[in-house]
């Protein structure tokens, strides 16, 4: 749980505008607050929980590490105290915050575990997050790296779809509320000014959220969309990259008019594909903003590394972050497109896994001869000609059936090819020590071995596979992977096949 959630600072969401300067006399029961109880008790299940260091503290609450005493489980405890909801809009607002956070479940939103209230305090329990939040990160580190903002922009985005799925508004989104467990996973949280999505009409017109962050029609009091929290989000991505909020200044009066005019520095430090990023989520109008995909199919998230796990150290220094090779990119590629994700539940997918399995297993049986040879489906189609000049362009090829295709060095791809035909697009290609490996966006495979010009390809038929295999003499044989994997393969064939497994399940596994 975050520290500084609950500490009045640039970063605490507040409705707007904020309180003045002056202190207003306080009675002395406000000023002198009672010591919460070293071990509070649940009435109702006769729990009693140990109180341990204080993890933050508002003008409205405290939030407590705190242990379960039968169990030993740690808590991020949101401890309120009852004075502060005397009023009942003031209970309604804890009271919607706890029906909505306990209704929310997903791995990267903060979990809620339970609440329970005694005579002097409410107390809300959440998943303990020991790393902290971005804010202390971004506070230790000041900028974090390109890779790193991707790393944890993921996990933001897959949390704020489920929501904006739910129809449900953060409102606040922060790096004070971007917290971080002992895994270096993010969690969304602090869920007080969330709101369910209306109309345009509908929409509530108060300005509430963090001043720094807030989007131009938030402050136009014309309500608070999607659109508004991916706002949000822009200024969560200029800060890590940059050091500081885009628009802030010394006066709050100014912060607001920079905001409604857009008025921020793209640093020239920053990565051409950052810049475009960036200013293409801090558009004025919401509806020119890039959406939640948009911003995972950007040239900043297609085109760079991204890595699948930060060190802790990452906390209070920079890591040293090793891209992986294009050839692992390409077979962790290769072998998602096979075999789906790798934690599928689909049958299917656990089907395939087993069928190349068992296949590895059987291929130990040297046969004479190979299965029976099936009749090649009309629809197969394979790589006969191929030209590398990625030094300078890319890489060309020529399909089975005339049509020509080029894979360009910076993605893009050039087809040429007769109509009504639609032929298979080449997603990857990469030379290996011994072969030449392709793969095309409708799951084929191809490999061309190198030494005599033998080949195999892989694709998928219905809901079988199939595999060809071109000899020295330039035959070709189909069967069905199920059969080989059952009856195994003559030692020609063995050999070639082995590869091509043992490279998709090293990089399935990796």
């Amino acid at each position: 749980m975050n520290p500084d959630i609950f500490k009045p600072c640039t970063e605490s969401g507040h409705v707007i505008p904020p309180p003045p300067a002056t202190k207003p006399n306080r009675t002395k029961s406000e000023q002198i607050k009672p010591e919460l109880a070293q071990v509070v008790t649940d009435s109702k299940t006769g729990k009693s929980y140990s109180k341990g260091k204080l993890l933050g503290k508002g003008g409205f609450a405290r939030c407590y590490e705190m242990t379960d005493l039968a169990n030993n489980k740690m808590y991020a405890v949101k401890v309120i105290p009852q004075s502060r909801v005397s009023k009942p809009h003031q209970r309604d607002k804890i009271t919607n915050e706890i029906e909505l956070h306990k209704t929310l479940h997903h791995k990267h939103v903060v979990k809620f575990s339970h609440h329970f209230e005694d005579q002097d305090n409410i107390y809300i329990f959440l998943e303990l997050c020991s790393r902290k939040s971005l804010a202390h990160i971004w506070k230790a580190r000041h900028t974090l790296t390109d890779p790193e903002v991707r790393y944890y922009l993921r996990q933001i985005i897959s949390g704020l779809k489920y929501l904006h799925n739910r129809g449900i508004l953060h409102r606040d989104l922060k790096l004070g509320n971007f917290f971080v467990n002992d895994n270096m996973e993010l969690r969304l949280g602090d869920f007080g000014l969330a709101a369910k999505l209306e109309t345009v009409e509908q929409r509530k017109k108060t300005i509430c959220g963090t001043p720094n962050y807030l989007a131009p029609e938030v402050l136009n009091r014309q309500g608070h969309g999607m659109e508004s929290d991916v706002w949000s989000l822009g200024c969560v991505i200029y800060t890590l990259m940059c050091g500081n909020p885009p628009f802030e200044t010394l006066d709050l009066k100014e912060t607001y008019k920079c905001i409604k005019e857009v008025k921020y520095n793209l640093p020239s430090t920053l990565s051409p594909a950052a810049q475009k990023l960036i200013s293409g989520i801090l558009q004025k109008n919401p509806s020119d903003r890039l959406t939640l995909d948009q911003i995972l199919n950007h040239q900043f998230f297609t085109k760079a590394f991204t890595p699948d796990k930060l060190p802790p150290s990452s906390c209070v220094m920079v890591p040293e972050l090793n891209p992986p090779s294009p050839a692992k990119r390409f077979f962790t590629k290769m072998a998602k497109n096979l075999f789906g994700k790798k934690k599928s539940k689909g049958k299917q997918c656990d089907k395939s896994r087993q069928t190349f399995e068992r296949l590895d297993s059987t291929l130990n049986q040297n046969l004479i001869q190979n299965p029976p040879c099936l009749s090649r489906p009309k629809s197969f189609i394979w790589v006969t000609k191929w030209v590398d000049y990625s030094n300078k362009y890319g890489f060309g090829y020529q399909l089975s059936d005339q049509n020509i295709g080029v894979l360009f060095n910076d993605g893009t791809h050039l087809s040429l090819y007769q109509p009504p035909s639609q032929p298979p697009l080449l997603l990857q290609w990469v030379k290996t020590d011994h072969a030449l490996v392709m793969l095309f966006n409708n799951g084929t495979l191809q490999v061309n071995f190198y030494t005599d010009h033998t080949k195999i390809i892989l694709c998928k038929s219905s809901d079988a596979y199939l595999l060809t295999y071109i000899s020295r003499e330039r035959v070709s044989f189909t069967y069905l992977l199920s059969m080989l994997s059952e009856m195994g393969c003559s030692a020609e064939l063995r050999h070639r096949m082995r590869y091509v497994v043992q490279l998709l399940q090293h990089h399935t596994d990796s």
